[in-house]
């Protein structure tokens, strides 16, 4: 089975026949990746690339993702698409240029999105934790879904209900050390919001790899507005998956305390995570990615991986008015 591949530290990567070789500069060891075994690539060091590698990348259809010094997505090299289809390419274009289609579909995903917020949330609160009036206030902010006329106020709805499930957040963790205070971005001001900046922009580059392997295009967005943006539709799907992946991982490295405050420095006003603390959060995250479970339509057991495949499998039904799309309902 394919595996992404987590560089974390400098040095430089080539090609050795037919596997990558990862020279690191520090101890001078060299890693060999086969690469038929390798899904995807997340550069978090200072590695040196070459253009007979990225050669290499593209015949095997392995995207490779960037991040700065800090953890921040950057960019990445999306290899020739291999899966293009004109047809999807005119639905998804002509969805988004229909107002009340691509409305439908971007309440579609936040629909998801405050379903398993709340999920979350109820699942603490079924065991103790006082989280009922921020469960409340998600709950009624949900209600509100339904009377958005633009996608701007679906947001909206979706950005007041995040606010409470963060309140929620907090008391969960119940940790001096990862107090939410409020959501903050660049830079992050506490390390609970240094958590919650990582954890998404693997998301987003997770899915962004899964949509290669569709016949969808990651530049067309419904949510998330088609502009400059040079990819929007893994915003889109990485909004039904945030609670389920990236909040619980966070919960869980937090409350066994994989990642503590020794995990975070301080640059440039802002709190990040270490090497060693993402390190620590990629371990836990491939962890959730890999966890199976069973899937009630497919009557199987799936990963969560594969769980956001199927999501994209859903979209192109959808678009190609094979079936309505219904984003993922977690269960528990």
């Amino acid at each position: 089975m394919k595996r992404p591949v987590y560089v974390m530290r400098s040095g430089r990567l080539t090609r050795r026949q037919n596997t990558l070789c990862l020279s690191e500069d520090q101890e001078g060891r060299k890693r060999y990746l086969p690469i038929e075994q390798i899904s995807e690539i997340h550069l978090f060091g200072e590695v040196d690339l070459t253009k007979r590698l990225l050669e290499f990348l593209t015949r095997h259809e392995v995207p490779l993702h960037v991040y700065s010094h800090y953890g921040y997505y950057m960019g990445s090299y999306y290899p020739r698409e291999h899966n293009n289809s004109g047809y999807l390419l005119l639905q998804q274009a002509a969805c988004y240029l229909d107002p009340a289609k691509r409305l439908d579909l971007a309440k579609r995903f936040v629909d998801g999105a405050l379903h398993n917020m709340e999920q979350v949330v109820r699942y603490y609160m079924n065991r103790g934790t006082a989280v009922e009036d921020p469960y409340q206030r998600l709950v009624e902010q949900h209600a509100r879904l339904g009377e958005a006329e633009s996608v701007e106020s679906a947001m909206q709805v979706e950005g007041q209900a995040r606010q409470a499930y963060y309140e929620a957040l907090d008391r969960i963790l119940d940790n001096p050390d990862f107090a939410f205070e409020s959501r903050t971005r660049r830079p992050p001001q506490n390390r609970l919001n240094a958590l919650i900046s990582f954890g998404n922009s693997v998301l987003y580059t997770t899915v962004l790899s899964e949509i290669y392997r569709t016949h969808l295009d990651p530049r067309i967005g419904f949510l998330h507005a088609t502009n400059f943006r040079r990819f929007t539709l893994n915003l889109d799907v990485a909004e039904v998956f945030k609670p389920v992946l990236v909040d619980r991982t966070i919960l869980t490295v937090v409350r066994k305390g994989q990642v503590s405050r020794k995990h975070f420095e301080e640059s440039l006003g802002g709190l990040y995570l270490t090497a060693e603390g993402r390190q620590r959060y990629l371990e836990a995250w491939e962890q959730r990615l890999a966890a199976t479970f069973h899937h009630r339509g497919l009557r199987r057991h799936v990963s969560y991986r594969e769980l956001i495949r199927l999501e994209l499998y859903k979209i192109e039904r959808h678009l190609m008015g094979d079936a309505e799309y219904r984003p993922f309902r977690s269960r528990w």
